[in-house]
């Protein structure tokens, strides 16, 4: 090897030198990237999200919430003239028209089940299936339970707390409630309410005893209190903007945590913030992930595999959610409506398809979006075409078509998923 003199190393350091400077001059003119800065996929995914929780999470948790609320006074309305005794049958349907607007509300916010409903272990806690009916007998002939449930001599009424405490969750929530106003698909009568519980499984668990229509809308009105506070909470979680008195319940008098892992960020809030510090989406492909797969594909999967599935394959013929009032296909119909809500950027009344996942896998992958879509509209038609009720009706070959159906969407919103983590 040659050796280099000093002066050629001098004179070589000076070249490099200039070089080196001449090369930075040429870059002045381009920008330095910004690590915080999103990629136009990114920008469209943030839209997505904000449009996911403003017009899908946020409007369907109030639509809940103010149901619930309507729920829990025409309950305890109607509690009040069952002991008096001027009850009438319009006032029982009037429970029951608030009761299926509460339930569709509930069951089209299933596809987003993850975060506070979860957390909070709110969704078994307020939708557990099939209901404990002898359990629930035992506890309606125990007088002190009833009288806890009920008005204080003082006037005051703290049934609410005590139903969501004391209770199990196989007596709790919507189910609970729906076996006490209905009956068979109908309205139960005032004279049903006037009289004493005959259903026979019910009575079996008490032989020599007694329940009074009475002692059962006691326990449904405090029940219902207590569904109300839950999906306050979850309204609250998602919402840092929810109503006042909402936050006054479910923060102040009941103390209940509403945030993520009891910090500062709602749920609303953690999920927008996806890619920054402190949230619990460390990227938006994740945070889409989360809307597809988290909160779509699993209640795909549950209507298919469980709620339909596990009557129709005999895992679990008792396994029928709402068979009081024989709403069980509108129940998986409205989750079906839940997944096209999250997919389609809102709920129909405030949808915005600009800022959905629907409009940007459209523009960059046409034929999975059209798979996704079919996929969508194929379950919800199939469900439609089972014959009602499910509750007899859950051997019918209509209902393995739908259960196709349901497994079909899934595996689209999948392949959706990992297209988009993908690219």
């Amino acid at each position: 090897m040659k050796k280099v003199s000093k002066l050629a190393m001098t004179l070589l350091a000076g070249i490099l030198s200039m070089a080196s400077v001449t090369s930075c001059d040429d870059n002045n003119d381009e920008p330095t990237p910004d690590p915080g800065k999103l990629t136009e996929k990114e920008q469209e995914m943030k839209a997505i999200a904000e449009q996911f929780v403003d017009a899908t999470v946020n409007e369907t948790y109030r639509l809940l919430a103010d149901y619930t609320d309507q729920l829990c006074d025409a309950m305890i309305d109607l509690r009040e003239k069952v002991r008096d005794g001027s009850v009438q049958d319009t006032d029982v349907a009037n429970v029951c028209d608030i009761f299926l607007e509460a339930r569709a509300a509930y069951e089209e916010s299933e596809a987003f089940l993850f975060g506070a409903a979860s957390d909070f272990g709110i969704d078994p806690h307020i939708d557990t299936w099939p209901l404990d009916l002898p359990g629930l007998a035992q506890a309606l002939t125990n007088e002190l339970q009833i009288e806890a449930m009920d008005v204080a001599e003082d006037g005051s009424w703290s049934g609410d707390t005590y139903a969501g405490n004391k209770l199990g969750q196989e007596l709790l929530g919507f189910h609970g409630i729906e076996f006490v106003i209905f009956r068979d698909g109908a309205p139960r009568t005032a004279a049903d309410l006037l009289g004493n519980e005959d259903y026979p499984e019910f009575t079996a668990a008490i032989p020599g005893k007694t329940v009074s229509g009475l002692n059962e809308v006691i326990f449904a009105a405090a029940v219902a209190g207590d569904l109300r506070n839950c999906c306050f909470r979850m309204e609250v979680a998602w919402n840092k903007e929810a109503p006042a008195d909402h936050v006054t319940k479910v923060v102040d008098e009941l103390e209940w945590v509403t945030t993520v892992g009891g910090g500062d960020l709602s749920y609303g809030e953690n999920f927008l913030m996806a890619g920054q510090a402190g949230s619990t989406y460390a990227t938006w492909r994740l945070a889409m992930d989360a809307i597809l797969v988290a909160g779509c594909q699993n209640i795909a999967d549950e209507v298919g595999q469980q709620k339909m599935g596990q009557p129709a394959y005999g895992t679990d013929v008792n396994y029928i959610e709402s068979p009081y009032s024989h709403m069980s296909l509108v129940d998986f119909y409205d989750n079906m409506i839940s997944i096209e809500n999250c997919y389609m950027g809102g709920r129909e009344e405030v949808r915005d398809e600009t800022k959905s996942l629907h409009a940007y896998l459209q523009k960059y992958n046409p034929e999975l979006d059209n798979k996704v879509v079919n996929a969508i509209n194929d379950a919800k038609a199939k469900i439609q075409a089972c014959p009602a009720p499910f509750v007899l009706n859950y051997t019918a070959s209509e209902v393995r078509t739908a259960i196709e159906a349901c497994s079909t969407l899934s595996s689209a919103l999948s392949e959706a998923s990992e297209w988009i983590s993908a690219n």
